[in-house]
């Protein structure tokens, strides 16, 4: 993993400095004081047992366009009404039926620092969904109930979703997504999704697409022992994808579909392996006896410990240096070569003046063609090759106008060598917002 180092400018930039190590998390992502309850998985449980009662009275399922998913989303706006919370049902169609996302607004926190977390509350038409997905959204239900018990005043704004249509192509999320301005995209620090997180064979998987908010599961589970896996099964399959092509940093947790459990995982996790993580995955025995009360109860506190963390970090200040200070060979006369930096905690798009510090160490910079590229892959040239330029190395300050550009996400320094005979590496490079 590349080193990265964020550090604050200004007056109290000395203080700050002092709180970062040489492979500093970004501020967002460090623990808050304020440690997260316990939630009791009894809760958790009630919530999957209404939604069992509510596919049972509506012809077996909660499906978008059926009377059971209206039924889960007015349960699940209930009890976040009667806890204080703003809600807001968002209407959509697809297939020509009517379908809704919940929305739940925690009054208070910074509005432009948003964290955020979410589920699909649909189920497929074959089965109730208790695991996939009442499992995620009593999870992230209670979690939220959790936050209004505890009186919870974070620095961040705290946002919860349930998404419908998920399993018809994650239509719901896609139309949240796409009703948000650009600047409203870029006040979301961060979301986090939860889809299937009590499989009955489980498994313990940690979203590997931002890595402040991946940090942060992984180091939950790591002080209770708890070993984990990157999330590759359902990567793009599930509603933090609308998030991510927005540039939206996304995190979550999964405990595995139809995929079959190895020899491996099973000693790891304990389970049978050779048999799938669900295999009532899609099916009608998708009932609430198809649930692993240790995943659920593991997952939902991790799920609690994410939003305390997040929500009660304090943003980065202006001025804030994102650095990656690790090697990067530039091959001569070779492909080219890139050298990341993950931004997060800065809200909405980065600024018309954006200083793209570069300190390449090479024999001949005439040889050299440098990019800034941004999270949505535009590339933005810092410097042409030149027979005429032959001095060494390339270290100096750009100013790029990027503020087309939400500013969270991974940015990439792109390097080519495009002639021979002459070598180098790019020493370091950093973005200051």
């Amino acid at each position: 993993m590349p080193a990265i180092r964020l550090v604050a400018a200004g007056a109290a930039g000395a203080l700050a400095a002092a709180l970062l190590t040489a492979t500093a998390t970004p501020v967002s992502a460090r623990p808050s004081l304020a440690a997260a309850p316990d939630i009791p998985v009894a809760n958790v449980k009630a919530h999957l047992s209404q939604l069992q009662s509510i596919a049972t009275a509506n012809g077996g399922n909660r499906a978008h366009g059926r009377t059971g998913y209206r039924a889960s989303v007015d349960y699940v706006k209930a009890k976040l009404d009667a806890a204080g919370y703003t809600t807001t049902l968002q209407q959509f169609t697809s297939g020509g039926a009517t379908g809704w996302n919940l929305i739940a607004d925690w009054p208070g926190g910074d509005t432009n620092h948003v964290i955020m977390a979410g589920s699909h509350l649909d189920s497929v038409t074959a089965g109730p969904g208790i695991n996939d997905n009442g499992s995620g959204s009593a999870a992230v239900l209670e979690t939220a109930l959790a936050v209004a018990r505890e009186n919870l005043q974070p620095t961040k704004h705290l946002r919860f979703g349930w998404w419908g249509a998920e399993e018809l192509g994650l239509i719901g999320s896609k139309a949240y997504v796409n009703s948000l301005s650009t600047a409203d995209r870029g006040r979301i620090d961060g979301y986090l999704n939860f889809d299937m997180i009590a499989s009955p064979n489980p498994g313990y998987f940690v979203y590997d697409d931002d890595t402040a908010l991946e940090k942060v599961f992984k180091d939950w589970f790591a002080a209770k022992g708890i070993a984990t896996e990157i999330e590759t099964e359902g990567d793009g399959r599930s509603d933090h994808a609308p998030f991510k092509n927005a540039g939206v940093p996304v995190g979550g947790l999964f405990s595995g579909a139809d995929y079959i459990k190895t020899a491996s995982q099973a000693q790891k996790w304990g389970g049978t392996s050779g048999q799938a993580f669900d295999r009532c995955y899609h099916s009608s025995c998708d009932t609430s006896s198809n649930i692993n009360d240790t995943a659920l109860d593991n997952n939902t506190d991790a799920i609690a410990n994410a939003i305390w963390t997040l929500s009660t970090a304090t943003a980065p200040p202006p001025g804030t240096v994102f650095e990656n200070t690790a090697d990067v060979t530039v091959p001569d006369a070779g492909a080219a070569v890139e050298s990341p930096v993950t931004v997060s905690g800065i809200s909405g798009n980065a600024p018309a003046a954006l200083a793209v510090g570069v300190d390449i160490r090479h024999t001949w910079r005439g040889d050299l063609v440098v990019d800034l590229v941004a999270p949505d892959g535009t590339a933005y040239r810092l410097k042409n090759s030149s027979s005429n330029d032959s001095a060494d190395n390339v270290i100096a300050t750009y100013t790029v106008n990027a503020s087309a550009e939400i500013a969270n996400g991974t940015w990439k320094l792109r390097v080519r060598d495009v002639a021979a005979q002459d070598t180098g590496y790019i020493n370091s490079w950093k973005l200051t917002f």
